[in-house]
């Protein structure tokens, strides 16, 4: 029914993948040589050799992502070059392209999957002379080694720093369970380690008391994989020449072709604008974290390594609050139950644990079922551990859809984030931003395994939009400030005390506290990204252009040593370029939604979560976006929602 998660034999995996293509592109000639134009000849049997390739390599990519290893990295650099070559071959295979145009395709998903077929072939190159076509494959070839040359550079840089702390004064204050994770003894003496891995990076630069560790930290993190600048160079100039050999100005022109955004105008705009919104605010939010450094420190020059420490600080002054208050209360198995419970009663399914094959210890996995019917699959890797690279994500492994030979496949997926490690002291406890995160991550999840298509190619998250994408996890995330949500698992780890009504309220209250800086942070990401695949940077070019972004989004002046762009993986090591916009692109969507859906005493409105689950979810990429949301509510997202959201005027 699912595919079992196992990989033997690493030595092995590329040589058993390039067996695995050989025999596909047999039979893409096959299907391409044979005089059939009806879909269910040409187009779903090619969906199973997309599902096949993607149950054998998904369990790899995944593993060189949470068990890095050399055998991980060995396996992986050596399967990408073949990947690549295949991957380049179907894209311009010239037969291929004809014969997808002539198919006959009936239901309205099944055009879909055409109509996307034809337009990715027209901008992987199909119709370029053969010199340029040659060319096309190179650069994909290259592009895919250089983006995991960057995240194994950053993931390198992050693990070989660590700082020792030997004098306990300077973690005095800091929460126990931080203290706690990073006690150690060293030849008979207690010393606090802590690393650039995010629950240790953000635990001192949030709490850690020496201003002088929270600088050097700080500079740690910020000058991480300098290497990473070449990379950089290199991305750039293959994209933008990508871009050209197709008839573009530039890639951001390009990635525009796939997108819900029509025109790169739109783009600046909508963040220029959103940047106008939030600035007067963002001001005066900074202004007041001045004035309590200095009047609580002396300290007269606040610097970006002290806005996390004196921000936590004045939330604590002004609300009487901080992330220390709720901690014990958000014990991870806790949470991850209760948001279960919650997603199951909102959208009539049933998530049961499942003892099956994983990749580590922590990993707990849950087979999801529609009344009696089994419908999907789900992993959960949650804690940080070395061999993990940062962040947290949703990978997509199975699909729901109908085979070729009429079956249906169940689909399934992982989630992974790096929360605080249980230890010997204490289990594994979140910070309330920890809880928006697995929410978020779970509803990217649902919006994959609750797919209900047919066609592959537009089920779950395949074929949607990618700045739409971000719609269905951040709509989630937005619940896990609500009142009725929290208490259905806010309990205290020790005592098993519900989480006090005032707590509670807090959250809710500070939700939005230095919220506008926030969305100048993520404004100043979005127009870096966009605006650097605009035209060709290189070398120093790159910091100006983000230096001149900041003239506007930051407040406070980066170090000259500040080289965010080393550790930006979401764009140069993941699939964000010219599209980290999306977040808050995605979110005037998400915002809208959950004033539609909120409900103060459930947490939700049942009858709406139905239709979002029926609409929206279902649907995965078979439609547009827009037109799903018509269809749902009736009308288009309105704007103001977003700021609405943030409550910024």
């Amino acid at each position: 029914m699912f595919q079992e998660f196992k990989l033997n034999h690493l030595e092995d995996f590329p040589k058993e993948l390039e067996a695995l293509l050989n025999r596909q592109r047999e039979k893409i000639k096959t299907i391409t040589d044979s005089d059939a134009v009806d879909y269910s000849d040409v187009l779903k049997p090619l969906q199973d050799l997309d599902e096949e390739l993607s149950l054998f390599f998904t369990p790899l990519s995944h593993l060189n992502s949470v068990m890095n290893s050399e055998e991980t990295q060995k396996a992986y650099e050596a399967s990408l070059p073949l990947l690549s070559k295949f991957s380049s071959e179907m894209a311009q295979n010239v037969a291929l392209f004809n014969k997808i145009k002539e198919v006959k395709a009936e239901s309205k998903e099944a055009k879909k999957v055409v109509e996307n077929d034809v337009r990715d072939f027209v901008l992987s190159g199909v119709n370029l002379p053969e010199k340029e076509k040659k060319r096309m494959e190179e650069i994909s070839l290259r592009l895919s080694e250089l983006s995991n040359q960057f995240s194994q550079n950053l993931l390198d840089a992050t693990n070989a720093y660590e700082l020792i702390i030997e004098d306990e004064k300077d973690v005095e204050g800091m929460p126990q369970t931080d203290i706690d994770a990073a006690k150690e003894e060293v030849d008979g003496k207690t010393v606090y380690k802590f690393t650039l891995q995010i629950p240790s990076y953000l635990a001192y630069m949030t709490y850690g008391p020496n201003r002088e560790y929270r600088q050097e930290l700080s500079k740690a993190y910020n000058t991480r994989a300098p290497q990473n600048a070449a990379v950089i160079d290199e991305i750039l100039s293959l994209k933008q020449e990508k871009a050209a050999l197709l008839g573009y100005e530039n890639y951001a022109h390009y990635a525009l072709e796939t997108r819900d955004a029509a025109k790169q105008e739109d783009v600046i705009k909508f963040l220029d604008e959103l940047a106008d919104a939030a600035l007067p605010q963002a001001k005066k939010e900074l202004e007041e974290l001045r004035e309590y450094a200095k009047r609580t420190d002396g300290i007269e020059d606040l610097a970006g390594h002290d806005v996390a420490y004196y921000g936590e600080k004045l939330k604590k002054e002004k609300f009487d609050f901080d992330d220390t208050m709720t901690k014990p209360y958000f014990e991870q198995s806790k949470v991850l139950e209760g948001m279960l419970t919650i997603v199951s009663e909102l959208f009539d399914v049933t998530f049961n644990p499942t003892e099956v094959p994983v990749w580590h210890s922590c990993v707990k996995a849950y087979d999801i079922y529609e009344g009696d019917k089994l419908s999907g699959r789900i992993y959960f890797d949650l804690e940080a551990r070395k061999e993990k690279r940062g962040g947290a994500w949703m990978n997509d492994w199975e699909t729901h859809y109908t085979d070729s030979h009429g079956k249906v496949h169940l689909p399934s997926a992982f989630v992974v984030c790096n929360f605080a490690p249980t230890t010997g002291k204490t289990p594994s406890l979140l910070r309330h931003d920890d809880v928006v995160t697995l929410f978020h991550e779970m509803g990217h999840a649902i919006h994959h395994l609750f797919g209900k298509c047919s066609e592959r190619s537009v089920s779950g998250i395949n074929g949607v939009a990618w700045d739409v994408i971000e719609f269905p996890s951040q709509f989630l995330e937005n619940f896990a400030y609500e009142a009725a949500i929290l208490k259905r698992f806010g309990f205290h780890y020790e005592t098993g005390e519900p989480i006090p009504e005032v707590l509670v309220k807090k959250i809710k209250e500070t939700k939005n506290f230095q919220a506008a800086l926030g969305i100048l942070r993520q404004v100043e990401f979005s127009l870096f990204d966009f605006k650097l695949h605009q035209k060709l940077y290189q070398g120093e070019e790159v910091q100006a252009l983000l230096d001149s972004i900041r003239e506007k989004t930051s407040l406070i002046k980066p170090p000259s040593y500040n080289k965010f762009q080393h550790g930006f993986s979401h764009i140069f090591g993941g699939g964000y370029a010219a599209g980290y916009y999306s977040y808050k692109w995605a979110e005037v969507l998400s915002a809208d939604a959950f004033f539609e859906c909120i409900d103060e005493e459930e947490g939700f409105d049942k009858e709406k979560a139905k239709g979002y689950k029926v609409y929206i979810l279902s649907n995965g990429g078979a439609k547009e976006m827009s037109e799903l949301y018509q269809e749902w509510l009736g009308r288009k997202p309105d704007v103001k929602s977003l700021t609405r959201l943030y409550q910024i005027a």
